[in-house]
């Protein structure tokens, strides 16, 4: 079944929405005639404290329920005007999940953007899509956007059948993500394919000449662009140096008997790889683990580097070489193209992408018996 009601964020993100909403109810049932009370009776009343009342009057007055005048009481604004306010433009998240058990990543993203947008003075609600339902889920999607008036929905993990639709409809769209280039809607992403190919520079100066890729094989936008940039790489090396390299990919299922099977094929041969880019951080600690089990030192005997960062790797000894973004840069820089999207109807659907920083760590260097050529 597809969710098409109001979906409220979880009361712990919030303490000053849940004080607005409290104060907002309390101006409804009629607690107050004219004025609100002072900051310090609103603490009182609501067991708050004056910077989270000051946030929650803030929200209030953006919506039409009072106007805050320095040094004077705060006076409440008649209904009509409050109407008027709440007319205001509304960005809508499609999830496939619930929030509260969206991965951790992607909530904090909603949960960063919402606020954001708000800040902005945009109304947010939250439709839930789950990959399955066809022509059926079109139809609630389709009412909840008449019904709500909504300005421009963000895709967060929505598949591509969905995100071709939007495309096909030409409703105003953000994918949040990787987005087939096929479809035009605008996206921001991580720039897989830079990134997979500064990778592969990253080894082949470092002395490798046999280097592996390791990713899932879902066929998803992002993971597709990294095989090809780290492909580049190495072809790149190939036209300019006379000591050519091969790139190698290895793709697996997700399990790690699967994943560790495909390793074994590698290093049973003689002329095994000496270095691994491996996609997605549970898969980083599997392979490292397996390369353990195998007497293989990282990164004396073996390199690796993971496309994707985790808190754990800068707490490893010696921490995992990876790239690193701040989710703040990219929250921001998807509200502001939120916020686009909503006020233009429509942008270019050339995908913004976001370069993240290299932490070089420790688990990677020249092979066994090489002295290192470069560290970038």
């Amino acid at each position: 079944m597809i969710s098409s009601h109001k979906i409220d964020i979880p009361k712990r993100i919030s303490l000053s929405d849940q004080t607005a909403a409290a104060i907002q109810k309390a101006i409804e049932d009629g607690a107050w005639a004219e004025f609100l009370p002072s900051e310090r009776r609103l603490c009182e009343t609501f067991q708050v404290s004056r910077p989270t009342i000051r946030s929650a009057l803030r929200s209030l007055a953006k919506n039409g329920w009072f106007q805050i005048r320095q040094g004077q009481c705060t006076r409440l604004l008649p209904k009509r005007q409050r109407m008027v306010v709440s007319n205001t433009k509304l960005i809508a998240f499609i999830c496939p999940e619930e929030p509260e058990t969206m991965i951790s990543t992607s909530y904090q993203l909603l949960v960063t953007m919402r606020a954001q947008l708000i800040e902005n003075g945009f109304a947010v609600k939250i439709f839930v899509c789950p990959p399955a339902g066809g022509s059926k889920q079109r139809r609630k999607l389709e009412a909840f956007i008449r019904q709500y008036k909504v300005s421009c929905c963000v895709l967060l993990s929505m598949n591509t059948n969905l995100k071709r639709w939007f495309a096909e409809t030409s409703f105003p769209a953000l994918v949040l993500g990787s987005c087939d280039l096929s479809i035009a809607l605008p996206s921001v992403d991580m720039d897989f394919r830079s990134i997979c190919r500064h990778a592969a520079g990253v080894f082949l100066r470092n002395g490798h000449r046999r280097i592996v890729i390791v990713i899932p094989d879902t066929h998803v936008e992002g993971d597709i662009a990294s095989e090809e940039g780290f492909q580049e790489g190495v072809e790149k090396w190939n036209l300019a140096s006379r000591d050519p390299a091969k790139a190698i990919i290895v793709r697996h299922n997700g399990e790690a008997k699967n994943l560790t099977n495909r390793l074994d094929m590698l290093f049973i041969r003689p002329n095994a790889p000496t270095a691994l880019l491996i996609v997605k951080p549970l898969f980083t600690y599997i392979v490292i683990v397996y390369l353990l089990r195998r007497g293989l030192s990282v990164p004396h005997t073996v390199s690796v580097i993971s496309r994707d960062g985790d808190p754990l790797f800068e707490k490893m000894d010696p921490a995992i070489s990876h790239y690193h973004y701040h989710k703040d840069v990219f929250a921001h820089r998807a509200t502001r193209l939120a916020v686009r999207v909503a006020n233009q109807g429509a942008l270019k659907t050339k995908p913004s992408l976001i370069f993240p920083a290299f932490i070089k760590g420790g688990t990677y260097g020249p092979p066994r018996g090489q002295k290192n050529l470069a560290v970038p």
